[in-house]
C-alpha cells in the first residue's frame, strides 16, 4: 500500500514538472530585444509630467507593462558608464571592472577614459569591460548569426551597451555632430553613418535651429540656440537628441532587418532625460519638463513603429535609468544646513607631510581623484612599509579630519565580506580604483583644487523603475526592491541563453 501512495505521489510530481516545462517551451521567444536606457531618468520626474503624456510612450509602458518601481544599483554612486555596464553584464565593476567614465591609470598617474586604450592606437573600444554582456552572450549562443547594435548620444554609452561582438555601436561625435562609430567595430575602417538620407544630422543646420519649448506657438518659456566650440555638447543635452537616437534606431532595423527572423536580436538604445547642458536642475526645470515631453514623444515613436512592423507578441522592450543624477551646487550653509568643504588635494598633502615625519621624505600618496587616493606602492616596497600599517595610519589620520564618515582601504574592501562594505566593494575594483576611498558626510563638497573639481556628497537615493513590456509580458506592479543586475539575466532566460559569464543574480521573473 504504501508503495502505491509513492508511484501516485511520483506521477503528480512528474506531472507537474512536465505541465511547466511544457508551458515554458510554448512561451514564444521575442524576434527582438530592445533595451532602453535612460540617461538620468527619475520616477518623480516622470511622475510628475504624466498628464502630458501621449497614450503610446510612457503610459503605454506604465499601465501596459510589469513595472518594477522601486530599482535601484547594487553598488554605490553609479554614473553612466558603470551604470549600463551593470545592466548589460548582470554583474558590478568589482567584476566588469568599469568603475566609472574615468579613472587614474596606475602606470601613467593620469586620467583613463573608460573606452580608451593608449595600446589600441586611439581606436575606441569595450577593452576595459572585462566580462561578457548580454549581447556577446548573444551573438555566442547564435553563432554570429543575431543582429547586435547599439546607439546613443555619448561614446560610452554605446561602446558599453554593444559590449565585445557586436556589429555596431553609433554614437554622435562632439566635434562634428555626425553619427559615427569606432573602427574596432568596423574592421579597422573610419564610417561615418551620414549615409541615411531620410535621417536628419545635429550637424546640418544646428546654426539656425532654435529648441523653444512643444506646443507653445507665441509664449516661449525658453530659447536657446547651438552655436561655440560646445554647441554640439550642449545639443547631446538637450531635449532634441532624442528624436535622433529614435529616427537611427529605426532606419537600422529596417536596413539591417532586425527582428525578422527566427534568431533573437538586440538593439540597444540610451535616451537622455537630465538637464541642459548639465546645469542645476532649479535653473533648468522649463527645459526638463520639455526633455520629458519630447523624450515620451520619441518612445512612443519607437514602440509604434516597431510593434507595427515586427509585430507586438515578437518584440520584447527593457526601460531602465541610470540611476544617478547630475550633481546639484546647493549652498546649504546659506540654510544653516550642515555643510562645508573636503579638499581631496590638500589631504593628500597633509598625509605625505605626515608619513614624512614618520618614514622620511617620500611621495607616500602619488596622486588623487575624486575621493580617491593612489598610494606609491614601490616606495613603501622600497622603505619596507606594511601595507596594513599604512592604510590602518591612513584610516586613523584621515577620520580626525572634519568632514569625512568613513575611510576604506584597498585590503578591507578585498578582505572583508559584510553588509555594511558591500556596495562599496561592488563599486570598487583593484586595478582601476585608488587604494583609498574616503566617504565625505552628506551635504559636504568634495573638492580638488588643482583640477577645479567641486562634488557635492549625496547619500539619498534616486527613484526609478525597471519597466517590461512586449512578449508574454502580463501588466503588474510590482513594489518588492529590485536591482539593475538582474535585467541581463531576464533577457537571457526570456530568449533561453545563458546569462554572461559573470552573472550571478537571479531573474526579475
Amino acid at each position: 500500500m504504501r508503495n502505491k501512495y509513492i508511484y501516485i505521489t511520483l506521477l503528480a510530481v512528474l506531472g507537474w514538472n512536465a505541465e511547466g516545462t511544457a508551458q515554458q517551451a510554448a512561451r514564444p521567444m521575442p524576434k527582438l530585444v530592445v533595451n532602453i536606457t535612460i540617461d538620468q531618468l527619475r520616477s518623480d520626474f516622470l511622475q510628475a509630467y504624466a498628464p502630458l503624456y501621449g497614450s503610446d510612450g510612457f503610459k503605454k509602458l506604465l499601465e501596459r507593462g510589469r513595472v518594477y518601481e522601486n530599482a535601484s544599483y547594487p553598488l554605490i554612486q553609479p554614473d553612466r558608464a558603470s551604470a549600463i555596464s551593470t545592466i548589460l553584464t548582470g554583474t558590478v565593476p568589482y567584476y566588469h571592472s568599469v568603475v566609472s567614465q574615468r579613472w587614474i591609470d596606475r602606470e601613467t598617474l593620469r586620467p583613463q577614459y573608460c573606452t580608451e586604450d593608449n595600446r589600441q592606437n586611439g581606436i575606441a573600444g569595450p577593452y576595459h569591460l572585462s566580462v561578457s554582456t548580454i549581447g556577446d552572450e548573444i551573438k555566442v549562443y547564435s553563432e554570429g548569426a543575431a543582429l547586435v547594435y547599439a546607439i546613443a548620444p555619448f561614446s560610452d554609452a554605446a561602446i558599453l551597451s554593444a559590449g565585445h561582438a557586436a556589429d555596431g555601436a553609433l554614437w554622435m561625435d562632439e566635434q562634428t555632430g555626425l553619427w559615427t562609430t569606432s573602427q574596432y567595430y568596423s574592421n579597422g575602417q573610419y564610417v561615418s553613418y551620414m549615409g541615411f538620407s531620410e535621417l536628419r544630422s545635429p550637424s546640418e543646420g544646428i546654426n539656425r535651429l532654435r529648441w523653444v519649448p512643444l506646443g507653445q506657438e507665441k509664449i516661449f518659456d525658453f530659447r536657446h540656440v547651438f552655436k561655440g566650440n560646445k554647441k554640439y555638447q550642449e545639443y547631446q543635452t538637450s531635449g532634441l537628441i532624442n528624436a535622433h537616437v529614435t529616427d537611427l534606431a529605426l532606419a537600422y532595423v529596417n536596413q539591417k532587418r532586425m527582428g525578422s527572423d527566427s534568431i533573437t536580436d538586440l538593439l540597444c538604445l540610451t535616451y537622455y532625460a537630465g538637464p541642459f547642458n548639465h546645469q542645476p536642475v532649479t535653473n533648468c526645470q522649463q527645459e526638463l519638463k520639455d526633455t520629458y515631453l519630447r523624450l515620451d514623444q520619441s518612445i512612443g515613436t519607437l514602440i509604434t513603429q516597431l510593434e507595427k512592423k515586427i509585430g507586438q507578441q515578437e518584440i520584447l522592450f527593457v526601460v531602465t535609468s541610470t540611476g544617478y543624477c547630475d550633481p546639484e551646487h546647493t549652498d546649504y550653509a546659506k540654510y544653516r544646513i550642515p555643510s562645508g568643504t573636503f579638499y581631496i588635494n590638500r589631504a593628500a598633502g597633509l598625509l605625505n607631510m605626515y608619513f614624512g615625519a614618520i618614514w622620511g621624505n617620500g611621495r607616500y600618496i602619488e596622486t588623487y581623484s575624486d575621493n580617491q587616493l593612489y598610494i606609491n606602492r614601490k616606495l613603501l616596497e622600497q622603505k619596507r612599509i606594511s601595507l596594513t600599517d599604512f592604510y590602518q595610519r591612513t584610516r586613523e589620520f584621515l577620520l580626525q579630519m572634519e568632514g569625512v564618515k568613513n575611510v576604506y582601504s584597498a585590503l578591507q574592501l578585498l578582505g572583508e565580506n559584510n553588509s555594511q562594505i558591500a556596495k562599496v566593494r561592488n563599486g570598487f575594483h583593484p586595478q582601476h580604483s585608488g587604494d583609498i576611498l574616503i566617504e565625505v558626510n552628506p551635504g559636504w563638497h568634495l573638492q580638488n583644487e588643482d583640477t577645479g573639481e567641486d562634488k557635492l556628497s549625496q547619500a539619498s537615493a534616486i527613484p526609478f523603475p525597471i519597466i517590461l513590456y512586449g512578449t508574454s509580458i502580463q501588466p503588474e506592479l510590482v513594489k518588492k526592491p529590485v536591482t539593475t543586475d538582474c535585467i541581463a539575466p531576464t533577457i537571457a532566460r526570456a530568449i533561453r541563453i545563458r546569462a554572461p559569464n559573470a552573472c550571478n543574480s537571479e531573474p526579475l521573473f
